[in-house]
Order: structure tokens, then C-alpha cells, then sequence
């Protein structure tokens, strides 16, 4: 690596930590979701995450943005939700000179650089897909037009594990569009009595900002330079592979998995190393990086068969199963 590069990891490691002194000064707890939240964020990767109501998922997307000098938007999937209150329209103005009329593209919350979309299973299929075309091609096509939107983008997306009916559930090759899916649990004893009494007080945090959208942009290419080990990148290669049932497969992955990892998978994880890696200090990132982002990059990628649902296993069992072969 670079000299420089190597002085902008260690300034990294200085920002992370900033960043996750800013963020306790509102939410308590939480660790492990907010580490895989900034990792996502420093691979320019999307995150879905899966929780019950009043865990504060939007504080903690609206407080990184505060902090990290970024737009902000909150958009609620509903059932009668279009496509056109995501991305914008076309509205008429008059030019009251001349009296001619004119289309005027009016853009919608998407043009910000932090979406919270918030239960996004709860919109119909084509409002699902106009946020994912912006996910992944980061700009919106309307009426033959295409508008670029603001860099970095980052949509973290929401879902109810609880409330089902009356949800479209993300079809497989869209939910591959997210880098991570990050399960958000209830906080321990200790950490719900302090989220009781600083909520219930009149205590207001007083956030500094961190750094600014150039910088982050900055530490994104920054990390994506990082040096990887072919060892690690075999590693990811033969745990991805061995996530697809075939006649090489592990038994269990045969009896109860229908589909196992993409390509992208292998993409994420290596980025994901990279990114914790970076965060932690480090100048190259290891295998127990690959470990420590694996079930998130993953358990939305292997599709589990009946077989599996009637025993109760589950994706996060079959893949520390093959964490424990390869690793």
C-alpha cells in the first residue's frame, strides 16, 4: 500500500471511533448493528434490516446522518404507495409571459444521500422495484429523463418480522440487491433502563459532525484500494460455493438448501472484510473479518427448502456450519 493510504487507514480507524462516540450520545446499545450498519455504509453497500417496532432504527439512520454531514429522508411504505412518490414527477408550470406550458421534473425523497425505507415489504412489487433501481443504478429514469442522485447513497430498509399479512415479501433477486440483512434485537435489562431514563429526561444530545459527504466518498475508494490476501479470497470463494447444493456439498446443504450464494456474495464479503478490517485498524483484512460480516451478507442469499422450515433450521444455522468446515 501507498504511504499515504496507510495514513488515511489509521485516520479511519480516528473517524470510526468519533463516529461511534457521536452515535452513544443517543442510542445506547446496539453495538454489532451499529458496526455492520457503518460497514455497509463505507462499502457504498445497502443494508435491510429485520426488527420489531420502537428499536430506534430511524434515530440511528437519522443521527448518522447528522453526524456524518449527509441529507436525510424518511419514506413509509404503505399499501397505496407509487412508484412517483418515491422518485419524483413531472408538474405543469406556465410562463406567464409568453403563456406557454412547460413539464417540470419535481424530485422525490429518493434524492437524498440517506433513504430509511422504512417496512418496504409493505409496498407493492413495482413501487419496491423503483427504490431498487435507484439502489443499484444510483440514479431515476421518468418520463425518458434520467437524474443523477446525490453520491453517497445509502438506503437502509426496514421489515417488521412480526406483522405479515398483507406484505409483499422482497422477491429473492431484489433482496440480493442489499449487502447486508441485519437482525436488530431487544436491549439487554441494563441498557433498557438507560434508554428509559434518558428518553423520559430533557436531556437533548448535542451532536458534532464527524466528517462530510467528499470524505466519505474519500474512504470508500480508500478501503475498495485495500490489499486482500489470495488465501482469504479462496476462503470466501470455497465458503460461497459450498452454500450451493450439488454433489460436492456438504449433506447438510443438500437436504436443506434450495439455492445457495451468487456471485455477489463473494463480492460482499470480501468488501465487508475489507471494511471491518479498515474500521478495526487493520492494513489487510483476514479471515476472521470474512467470519465476522458472513451471516449477514449471507442469510438472505441461501434460500432455505421445506425440509429445512419443518425441522426449524434456519440460514444463520447452515452458514455457522460452514463456518465452522472452512473456517
Amino acid at each position: 500500500m501507498h504511504k499515504t493510504d496507510i495514513s488515511a487507514l489509521q485516520e479511519l480507524n480516528t473517524t470510526y471511533k468519533a463516529i461511534c462516540k457521536e452515535l452513544a450520545k443517543v442510542i445506547i446499545g446496539q453495538g454489532a448493528v451499529i458496526d455492520q450498519v457503518l460497514i455497509s455504509l463505507f462499502c457504498s453497500g445497502h443494508s435491510l434490516i429485520i426488527g420489531v417496532p420502537g428499536l430506534a432504527k430511524t434515530m440511528l439512520v437519522n443521527t448518522l446522518s447528522q453526524i456524518l454531514d449527509l441529507s436525510f429522508n424518511r419514506i413509509q411504505f404503505t399499501p397505496d404507495l407509487m412508484p412517483s412518490d418515491i422518485t419524483g414527477t413531472d408538474v405543469i408550470e406556465e410562463d406567464l409571459t409568453t403563456g406557454k406550458r412547460n413539464f417540470r421534473f419535481i424530485k422525490g425523497p429518493v434524492f437524498a444521500h440517506v433513504i430509511l425505507a422504512d417496512e418496504i415489504n409493505r409496498a407493492p412489487p413495482k413501487t419496491q422495484s423503483a427504490l431498487l433501481q435507484a439502489m443499484q443504478e444510483y440514479q431515476v429514469t421518468y418520463a425518458g429523463s434520467t437524474y443523477e442522485l446525490p453520491l453517497p447513497f445509502f438506503v437502509l430498509a426496514t421489515q417488521n418480522p412480526i406483522e405479515q399479512e398483507g406484505t409483499y415479501p422482497l422477491p429473492e433477486a431484489q433482496l440480493d440487491r442489499f449487502m447486508f440483512t441485519i437482525l436488530i434485537d431487544y436491549p439487554s435489562k441494563s441498557e433498557e433502563v438507560e434508554i428509559v431514563k434518558t428518553t423520559t429526561s430533557a436531556y437533548e444530545a448535542k451532536l458534532r459532525r464527524v466528517i462530510g459527504s467528499k470524505d466519505l466518498i474519500g474512504l470508500q475508494k480508500l478501503i475498495r484500494r485495500m490489499p486482500v490476501s489470495d488465501d482469504v479470497i479462496e476462503g470466501v470463494i470455497k465458503l460461497v460455493a459450498m452454500t450451493r447444493p450439488n454433489a460436492d456439498s456438504p449433506e447438510s446443504i443438500r437436504r436443506f438448501v434450495a439455492w445457495g450464494a451468487g456471485p455477489r456474495a463473494s463480492q460482499y464479503l470480501i468488501l465487508g472484510a475489507k471494511a471491518r478490517a479498515a474500521l478495526s485498524g487493520q492494513y489487510a483484512p483476514t479471515f476472521e473479518d470474512v467470519k465476522y460480516v458472513a451471516h449477514s451478507v449471507l442469510r438472505h442469499r441461501i434460500i432455505t427448502n421445506f425440509a429445512a422450515e419443518a425441522e426449524g433450521v434456519k440460514s444463520d444455522d447452515i452458514i455457522q456450519e460452514l463456518l465452522n468446515v472452512v473456517g
